[in-house]
């Protein structure tokens, strides 16, 4: 019976950490879809000073749950050479913050408050009208379930405390300090989620299932494992990216082994923190991360420093693989296998747009004559890949297509066209705009930069979705695509207004710059129409695309 007891025990725990960890996901996939394109520009303009640099890190961590997806955002940024390592750096140690704060945040237990979420949220998520709204009510949801799934493993350990079996295991780790860490790091890795973790052990402390001193050092081992998420995420990332996420894994790791041993000599050092287990733990996660970051801020530029001259770059541009085409004339015998391929060079055609306009838009700051030319080759690639495709598919066709393998052999031919286009854009129109920027010296105004930055941001998010949907296929996904289609064309009437309002101030530098800011946001458009295009075979599928516009 006692055996049963325990199966019966493990088997809630388990049920309830994986409700955690799905509702932490649940919330960061919320903001995440919300709230990425501001996060984005909040985090292009955190480049003035450190502390600003660390605050904006730290509201981007309590808004998506997670500093590893603040650590992917940052990297994206410090690859593109728009964040200096050091600034990186600080705003990872203000996301690390950010991410204890959500913890205390979520630890409140106040009796009315799921049953509001859940009924707020749910109704919002059925009746509202737009993706932003469902996000708002998908949020909402998964904070109610975090709420819900903590009391879950309350009860479930209630009949637990008084165990003796339990009390033994427990009792070990609150001796063995080494494996109380290892099991704290690996379990954050594996569910790729500090906050899960933390929120976990500090609710086993508050049964008192967990010993403090364990409790504690399973939290410790946690921000070594939340930093180890974001090293493995971005092992294959440029150099200045990997040399960011490394002094945070060596700042977080080292800090918390620090700490473990301060722990083990000074043990009485936990009941400054509070005055009960949950509360001490909690609080050992916050100021942990408080201290790591008012020691570690001063020194940013300093540590990165060093770890440039630790980790070189050893990626050389002429050791670049040369592309292989995914269009398999094997395949041409089986239609379903062949436009499988297609899919597959689709979504490497989009992937190498994505860099060039990446490349481009860093050129309007700084001209690079090699740079501009990989851009053109790339070009030339893309255009070679899109007359592969087309006669590829002809080639399908000839064998004979049904219907339905048909008209996805057209959709296939329509995006081919289109991301062929936006790669045109790009080298005829962006590229020639950087030069004319670089050739005649002149400068965009302040506002004018910031608005062109912040408008590249948003179209360069879209992208990322569009290939999002070209692998996953998902309807929801594909509805956010063409929704923000219409947004993107209503910021850029926005910022030519705004652009003209400035020319009748009769600033100098607009002025000058005209014509080279109003094609470029033009341009941008049009690239994000292009990738657009992705999602309205999915919707046309899935019944939510009208057949005309005309009434």
């Amino acid at each position: 019976m006692e055996d049963i007891n325990i199966g019966i025990f493990f088997l809630h725990i388990a049920g309830a950490a994986a409700l955690l960890i799905w509702a932490v996901r649940l919330v960061r996939t919320g903001v995440e879809r919300r709230f990425a394109a501001p996060m984005r520009i909040w985090l292009r303009h955190s480049t003035k000073n450190r502390l600003l640099a660390a605050g904006t890190g730290m509201g981007a961590a309590v808004l998506l749950q997670s500093s590893t997806a603040v650590a992917v955002l940052a990297s994206n940024f410090v690859s593109k050479r728009g964040l200096a390592t050091a600034t990186g750096l600080a705003i990872l140690l203000g996301a690390d913050v950010g991410s204890a704060l959500v913890t205390q945040l979520l630890m409140v237990r106040q009796p009315l408050l799921i049953p509001l979420l859940l009924l707020i949220g749910i109704t919002i998520f059925l009746r509202g009208e737009g993706s932003n709204t469902h996000q708002v009510g998908r949020i909402m949801i998964g904070l109610a379930l975090i709420f819900v799934s903590l009391d879950m493993i309350r009860t479930a350990t209630d009949p637990m405390i008084s165990n003796p079996g339990t009390q033994a295991v427990m009792a070990y780790l609150g001796r063995d300090l080494l494996t109380a860490f290892v099991i704290g790091a690996l379990f954050a890795w594996g569910v790729h989620s500090s906050v899960a973790a933390v929120l976990l052990f500090v609710t086993l402390a508050g049964q008192s299932i967990l010993p403090i001193s364990a409790a504690a050092t399973m939290i410790l081992g946690a921000n070594l494992g939340g930093g180890l998420i974001a090293f493995l995420l971005t092992y294959t990332a440029p150099a200045a990216v990997r040399r960011m996420i490394m002094c945070n894994l060596i700042l977080r790791g080292g800090g918390a082994v620090i700490a473990v041993f301060v722990i083990a000599a000074m043990p009485d050092f936990l009941d400054w923190l509070g005055s009960t287990p949950a509360r001490q733990a909690i609080n050992l996660h916050l100021a942990f991360n408080l201290l790591l970051a008012g020691v570690s801020l001063p020194f940013a530029s300093l540590l990165t420093a060093a770890m440039t001259r630790l980790m070189t770059d050893s990626h050389n541009s002429e050791d670049v693989p040369q592309t292989v085409s995914a269009l398999d004339p094997s395949a041409l015998d089986r239609p379903q296998r062949g436009l499988d391929c297609t899919a597959r060079e689709l979504l490497g055609m989009g992937q190498k747009i994505e860099h060039m306009l990446i490349s481009a838009e860093l050129l309007y700051d700084r001209w690079s004559d090699q740079s501009a030319t990989m851009v053109r080759d790339q070009d030339a690639l893309i255009q070679k890949m899109h007359l592969d495709v087309k006669l590829y598919l002809a080639q399908l066709g000839k064998k004979g297509l049904d219907e339905e393998l048909g008209r996805r052999s057209m959709e296939f031919a329509s995006i081919s066209s289109s991301l062929a286009s936006a790669s045109d854009t790009i080298t005829r129109i962006m590229l020639d705009l950087a030069q004319r920027l670089d050739s005649q010296n002149l400068n965009f105004s302040t506002q004018g930069r910031v608005e062109i930055s912040n408008f590249s941001d948003r179209v360069h998010n879209n992208v990322q979705l569009a290939l999002n949907v070209m692998m996953n296929q998902n309807p929801g996904e594909a509805r956010e695509l063409v929704e923000a289609k219409e947004k993107v064309r209503k910021v850029e009437q926005k910022l030519q207004r705004s652009h003209i309002g400035r020319l009748r101030e009769g600033l100098a530098d607009s002025i000058e710059t005209s014509n080279i800011h109003q094609e470029t946001l033009r341009a941008l458009k049009q690239i994000n129409t292009a990738f657009a295009q992705v999602g309205y075979p999915i919707l046309h599928k899935s019944g939510d695309l009208l057949k005309s516009r005309l009434t």
